[in-house]
């Protein structure tokens, strides 16, 4: 009796009495079935050493999509109308660079050989990948064109089938007018800037890491695993990853060194020029084809009008997989990257089942593999979506879940470039949080165009990820911050993200109730979310509406 007193407490108390009837009842049930018993079951088996980090393409990866399949058809999810199954299929191919791979630059009648692993990786590869005759580079900045900033770093250099050289990131800038301020564009994404200079014609591309990695043990741990492509975006072009020490060399006897360039950064004034050094390449690749799934199902909406119009819900499964062993582990098994997301995502799933009355607009939940790959499956989908692109009203992507329960606060990444700043806020509000900017010490990393929301937001989907904030109760906002510093510095992307850390389900939990409730109240509204003006992503919405797909 006093369980239901409280039900019935908490119903008017965040709602109010004249929004009590049968439909917030329904909403409550629903919410109130959110467990951390049931996330902690997901994440038990999709974290375990049996899975072996669900890497794509393995057994384990197999057995993650099976297991997330099953549990959508248990909780009577339907399988889309165009796959007739919960599988979307998706061709890819992988390619290992091997250490007899041969870069050679050549200045003037002088060669160095460059070591594969030592001096650079391959950022893509493929055994199309082949240069015999030395082509000339071309430094260009940050290989950049941005006409809304009337910024652009090829106007006064000739690219055609030539190399380009760039620094990784973006001008810096304190103008939110200017590349966001202290927030990434897209055009800091490495692939932007390869589409950039291939649209150029440029024969391939050396990105040259100065911002976004520690140094290059942190480059050598990322990109001594298997590259992997979309079997039709398999690359002839090379495109490289550059150590620093080894890129001082490319700017030999040119009009200037590295050491200049390096300053024109510091003082946001780079030059583009070409460089005395040329290069060719023989690479050798093993390499394989296979088949890598998304794992789709939707919950059909019941308005009349709304029931073709949808909120996708999105979440990664795969992780790392088998890799190089640290203290005698080489299982990565990605727990909270993203194993707890996918559980989380299943539970939403299980409690929108449980609504009596399914919310107005249909809602498409999705496990994405190729995540970490490089949004290999979002992007797969966007290229070939279950429902319209132009009636996708947004993406909540779920990549990470709260650590702390007693969390005060919550960040919305991307929620400055749409009005889905609006909708966190009413959420929010109704769970007593304040809603908090990214902090500063995690303004270097690209937060929004790292996951899979930057995809959807590229196809012109307003995007979101709901992060928990810094402001704790029982915790200072030192004491939350230098634990989420410390899980990126000594768990993520290593075989310690697994499931012998102290992981808190009731924070998971709580956290899957606040997505819930910003999901039930984009589901039920009318008014459909938009981009704010001078967003980049507005022109790939009018187009996909243009053209109804």
């Amino acid at each position: 009796m006093i369980k239901l007193f409280l039900k019935y407490f908490l119903l008017f108390y965040f709602f109010g009495i004249n929004l009590f009837p049968q439909i917030k009842l329904s909403f409550y049930n629903a919410f109130d079935s959110i467990s951390p018993i049931n996330i902690n079951k997901h994440l038990t088996i999709l974290a375990s050493d049996s899975l072996e980090g669900r890497a794509v393409g393995t057994n384990g990866g197999n057995l993650a999509a099976k297991y997330i399949a099953e549990q959508f058809s248990d909780f009577g999810l339907e399988k889309s109308f165009k796959l007739n199954s919960f599988y979307q299929n998706i061709p890819m191919h992988g390619s290992i660079s091997l250490l007899s791979s041969e870069l050679t630059l050549v200045q003037d009648d002088t060669t160095i050989n460059l070591i594969f692993g030592d001096d650079y990786f391959l950022y893509r590869s493929g055994q199309q990948t082949y240069i015999p005759v030395p082509l000339p580079l071309v430094f260009v900045g940050y290989g950049i064109v941005a006409p809304e900033f009337d910024y652009n770093d090829y106007q006064s250099v000739d690219v055609e089938n030539k190399i380009v050289v760039y620094f990784d990131g973006e001008p810096q800038s304190k103008d939110d007018d200017y590349f966001n301020g202290n927030l990434p564009t897209i055009y800091s994404n490495q692939e932007t800037k390869r589409r950039i200079a291939l649209s150029r014609g440029a024969a391939g591309t050396i990105l040259i890491p100065i911002s976004k990695y520690d140094d290059w043990n942190s480059v050598q741990k990322e990109f001594f695993n298997e590259d992997v492509t979309l079997a039709y975006s398999v690359t002839g072009n090379l495109n490289l990853i550059m150590n620093a020490l080894s890129a001082v060399k490319l700017f030999t006897d040119s009009k200037y060194s590295y050491d200049d360039v390096i300053n024109m950064f510091y003082k946001n004034r780079i030059k583009s020029f070409p460089l005395k050094t040329k290069i060719k390449f023989k690479g050798a690749f093993k390499e394989r084809d296979f088949i890598s799934q998304n794992i789709i199902g939707i919950i059909p909406g019941s308005d009349e009008k709304l029931k073709d119009t949808y909120l996708i819900i999105s979440a990664h499964y795969d992780h790392l997989g088998i890799a190089l062993p640290i203290e005698g582990d080489s299982i990565y098994n990605g727990a909270l990257d993203n194993a707890i997301g996918v559980s989380v995502l299943l539970e939403l799933a299980n409690s929108f089942s449980k609504l009596d009355k399914k919310s107005k607009r249909s809602i498409v939940f999705i496990a994405t593999t190729g995540e970490e790959k490089g949004l290999l499956g979002s992007i797969y989908y966007t290229d070939n979506p279950v429902v319209p692109l132009y009636k996708t009203i947004a993406n909540i992507n779920i990549d990470g879940i709260a650590m702390f329960k007693d969390f005060e606060s919550v960040v919305g990444i991307g929620a400055e470039y749409s009005s889905l700043d609006k909708n966190l806020k009413q959420t929010a509000d109704k769970f007593n949080l304040m809603v908090q900017d990214i902090p500063d010490k995690f303004r270097i990393v690209e937060e929004f165009n790292s996951s899979d929301q930057f995809a959807f937001a590229m196809a012109g989907i307003p995007s979101i990820l709901i992060y928990e904030g810094i402001k704790n109760k029982s915790k200072s906002e030192e004491e939350v911050l230098n634990a989420f510093i410390n899980y990126y510095l000594e768990k993520y992307h290593t075989p310690f993200d697994d499931l012998n850390q102290n992981i808190d389900y009731d924070a998971a939990a709580r956290h899957a109730k606040i997505i819930f409730d910003f999901c039930f109240n984009l589901a039920n509204n009318i008014d459909t979310p938009i981009w704010n003006d001078g967003v980049n992503f507005i022109n790939a919405r009018l187009r996909s509406v243009a053209e109804k797909r």
